[in-house]
């Protein structure tokens, strides 16, 4: 760690600049804003990294968005990382920045908030972090009778899984057009494609994104930027247990870090929707095919064992 970057610990939207030279072949001759630590790079680790570009990912502490941290790291991405739990945060951007020598900025920030998206786009602003990945990752669930749930916490969820991905995706759309070069990733699941008894608004969500994903991948289709609906089914990750389901007997959910390849493959590909997984693909062929009302008993069925 460089001279001083210990003093961001103070305050976790702390910059530190460090004006450094590069060797010729490397995209930058300075290392961006930081909140955590600046971390210099050989010109070995200059060669044939993505080091020009930024991934933002949300919900980035567990799960899913995890995965897709350490996998773009790996590829030379800078980060910067958003979830709500700080000190979890921090920890694994350490472990980014020791494992795969990047630049991790992280922002701790609650999406079931409505001033968060914006809050998080002025400060990369004013720490000058141009976004070229945006992955809208976080999402939350809750399981049950919607007559019989409680309404802050589907309010919550409402604001997590469409509100504040539409904002993050309006905001940083614009940079995105404006620089003609962008990758968008939004988080769906196979719930999008019928209806969810005992998850009804959790699958509704779901469906908004995958529809707002798809609408939205045709409008910029010749702008420059990509837009892609990833939709996995059963998941190996903590979503299950806070939305208040258990896992289903005799279930086999893939791994996250399946899923977030597939995602980033799809994504870099500009493929505008992916199912994860062969049996997902075939679930949902099957769901597309039959009656909505089938399907949602189906559904139905498969929800009550959870």
């Amino acid at each position: 760690m460089p001279p001083l970057a210990h003093l961001a610990g103070r305050n976790q939207y702390a910059p530190i600049l460090y004006q450094v030279q590069y060797p010729a072949n490397c995209p930058s001759g300075q290392v961006p804003w930081h909140g955590l630590s600046v971390m210099l790079l050989s010109e070995a680790d200059c060669i044939g990294r993505n080091m020009d570009k930024i991934a933002l990912i949300t919900g980035a502490s567990a799960g899913i968005g995890c995965e897709f941290a350490d996998l773009l790291a790996a590829k030379g991405y800078a980060l910067a990382l958003v979830a709500r739990d700080q000190s979890r945060l921090e920890e694994r951007a350490r472990l980014l920045e020791a494992r795969h020598k990047v630049q991790v900025t992280t922002l701790p920030a609650d999406l079931a908030d409505a001033s968060a998206p914006k809050n998080i786009f002025t400060e990369l602003q004013r720490r000058n972090i141009r976004i070229s990945v945006l992955i809208n990752n976080a999402g939350s669930g809750v399981y049950g009778l919607f007559a019989e749930n409680a309404l802050e916490a589907e309010l919550a969820m409402l604001q997590v899984n469409m509100t504040s991905l539409v904002h993050l995706t309006k905001l940083f759309l614009k940079p995105m057009l404006d620089a003609h070069e962008g990758w968008i990733l939004n988080v769906a699941s196979t719930a999008s494609f019928q209806p969810g008894p005992r998850l009804a608004l959790y699958s509704a969500t779901k469906a908004f994104v995958l529809s707002f994903s798809a609408a939205l991948s045709l409008e910029l289709k010749d702008a420059g930027v990509t837009v892609t609906a990833l939709c996995p089914g059963g998941t190996q990750t903590e979503f299950q247990q806070r939305a208040g389901m258990k896992h289903m007997a005799g279930a086999r959910p893939m791994t996250a870090r399946s899923v977030a390849e597939i995602g980033y493959n799809a994504m870099i590909k500009g493929r505008p929707i992916v199912v994860a997984g062969w049996k997902n693909k075939v679930l949902v062929a099957m769901s597309k095919r039959a009656p909505i009302m089938l399907s949602a008993r189906v559904a139905e069925k498969l929800n009550k064992g959870r």
